[in-house]
């Protein structure tokens, strides 16, 4: 099925795009984000620094792996190792989140998914590029949900982002294998899906993969250059009522080249009462990424 997601352009602020921001998130809740700012030379800094960290060996990959994390939950996990619905995903991958030392309040008190991240040593640029890039993607964000909250018809502070949760993930999507004619794939780069929490931003290479769910059938979100592919999350449409759609998605890299996707999430802080989760957005978000490594989970939270 065809049918093209709405490209949004934000160079005249988020108030002036506010109109065309409900109607993709009263529709599909995904659209494409462009004039946001984010200078190309980062995210090629980005890309280059992190095909260089996947092209290592496994051993020297796994001096990350997110067991050496701890309860900030970062790190490197091999193909396999994440789950989409109990079922392993076909990628490999990296988590990071905000940057913060042992001095942080959040860190002082333990606070699940909140520390220092882990780097490669073999790699040190991507360093640099990842702690700019989670920079540049703040503002970006910011400028995203003000649209929101304008359409909405509520203020900036709708939702608690005074010091918001965000979570990065650098994804790594090898080649899938072929298809035999007439049959169905059952391996997933990254499985049917929603996102848990407030706002996606993604930036994805010219490979394509993406796929998004709509009443009449799946739809490619095909790469888009200069853009950011925004989706909401399951938190905002119950702040909304419903109003605002999660939707499910999927990616699968049929192109024969290896395909690298960043998706960047917005959500709320950690502690922030939220009435329609009736508790924190941390306990929710807690129980939502344990899913995705039940081990990891056992052992740091």
């Amino acid at each position: 099925m065809s049918r093209d997601l709405p490209i949004i352009d934000m160079s005249a602020g988020s108030e002036a795009a506010a109109d065309r921001i409900g109607a993709a998130c009263r529709d599909l809740g995904f659209f494409y984000v462009t004039g946001h700012g984010v200078p190309p030379a980062l995210i090629a800094r980005l890309d280059a620094a992190s095909r260089a960290f996947f092209a290592l060996p496994h051993e020297r990959k796994m001096e990350i792996e997110m067991a050496r994390g701890g309860r900030a939950w970062r790190g490197y996990f091999p193909v396999g190792a994440e789950l989409t619905s109990g079922r392993p995903d076909r990628k490999e991958g990296l988590y990071f989140g905000a940057e913060l030392g042992p001095d942080d309040p959040r860190v002082r008190a333990g606070l699940p998914l909140h520390g220092p991240n882990l780097f490669p040593r073999q790699v040190p640029e991507l360093r640099t590029a990842v702690l700019s890039y989670l920079d540049a993607l703040d503002g970006v964000a910011r400028t995203v949900l003000r649209g929101i909250a304008a359409s909405l018809g509520h203020g900036p502070g709708f939702v608690d982002v005074d010091r918001p949760t965000v979570l990065f993930r650098i994804f790594h999507y090898p080649p899938a294998p072929p298809v035999a004619p007439g049959r169905q794939p059952e391996d997933w780069g990254v499985g049917e899906h929603t996102d848990y929490g407030l706002l996606t931003l993604l930036h994805q290479d010219d490979n394509g993969g993406l796929q998004v769910r709509t009443p009449g059938g799946w739809i490619d979100a095909p790469p888009v250059p200069g853009s950011f592919v925004c989706n909401i999350g399951d938190m905002l449409e119950r702040v909304t009522g419903g109003e605002y759609r999660s939707t499910p998605h999927r990616v699968r890299n049929t192109s024969g080249r290896d395909r690298l996707s960043c998706p960047y999430f917005f959500d709320p802080d950690f502690a922030a009462e939220v009435p329609a989760l009736d508790g924190t957005y941390g306990d929710y978000l807690l129980a939502k990424v344990g899913k995705v490594f039940p081990d990891l989970r056992r052992e740091v939270l």
